[in-house]
């Protein structure tokens, strides 16, 4: 491997939405900080089954529905 071109990695903790924790490595932000995950396998409709449904951020999925309801009719 050609040396000073890799990114370092180092151990991170990730809090899933459940509140559960594990470490990880990663290049993801400095040596001991905590990611806190928004989406996770526990409750992402594409694990889950689709019972839950994904929160609307910045209101994109309303801006859809609103600019494209006229096929709905």
């Amino acid at each position: 491997m050609k040396q000073g071109i890799h990114p370092e990695y180092h151990m991170i903790n990730v809090v899933m939405t459940d509140g559960t924790t594990f470490k990880t490595r990663t290049t993801w932000g400095k040596e001991g900080d905590t990611m806190n995950l928004d989406i996770d396998p526990k409750s992402h409709p594409a694990w889950t089954g689709g019972q839950q449904t994904l929160l609307d951020r910045g209101g994109r999925v309303s801006k859809f529905k609103q600019k494209f309801s006229f096929l709905s009719k």
